[in-house]
This record gives structure tokens, sequence and C-alpha cells, in this order.
């Protein structure tokens, strides 16, 4: 029998996100914008849905008179992604 998957990650912009954050200590939001190369609205309604689940933190913050987003995964969100993978290789064999 399959793991199910989380449906939060199998979003293939929230997974881009999640693979980016577990990559660095931060990353704001054009940074994840210009990677994910999602629409502004897009990628903000993803980030708080991964914030809502506690999947990652989000810090917002002004630099000069520009607002800054910045997104960190959390424990949960590791061990979700982390689950998510050990999910995926059970579908394939490995």
């Amino acid at each position: 029998m399959f793991k199910e998957l989380d449906p939060l990650l199998h979003s293939q912009l929230r997974l881009a996100v999640m693979s980016i954050l577990l990559s660095v200590d931060e990353a704001d939001f054009v940074y994840l914008k210009e990677k994910t190369q999602a629409t502004a609205g897009n990628l903000s309604v993803q980030i708080d849905k991964l914030n809502e689940a506690g999947y990652i933190e989000v810090e917002k913050s002004f630099v000069g008179k520009k607002p800054r987003t910045t997104c960190r995964i959390t424990p949960v969100g590791k061990q979700a992604f982390e689950d998510y993978v050990n999910a995926l290789k059970g579908y394939i064999g490995i």
C-alpha cells in the first residue's frame, strides 16, 4: 500500500519553494519569485499556505521604504518534506 502524498507539498510551486528553502538559510520573496518564475500573486498565495501549515516562517520588514518578505523552512517543514520524499521513494520502489 502506498503512503499518501502530502497534498500541500504535491503542488509544483509549493514543492519548488520548499526545495529552495531547504538549500538556503532564508530567501526573500524576490529571490523565490525569480527562481520559481511564478507570478507575484500566485507565489504570495502559496507562501501563505505553507506558512499557515507551519512548514515555513515568514518575516515581513522594510529595507528603507521597500517592503521585504523573508521565508525560512521550519523543522516541521523539513520533516514534512522528508516524509514526502520517502513516500515518493515508495512509489518508485527505492
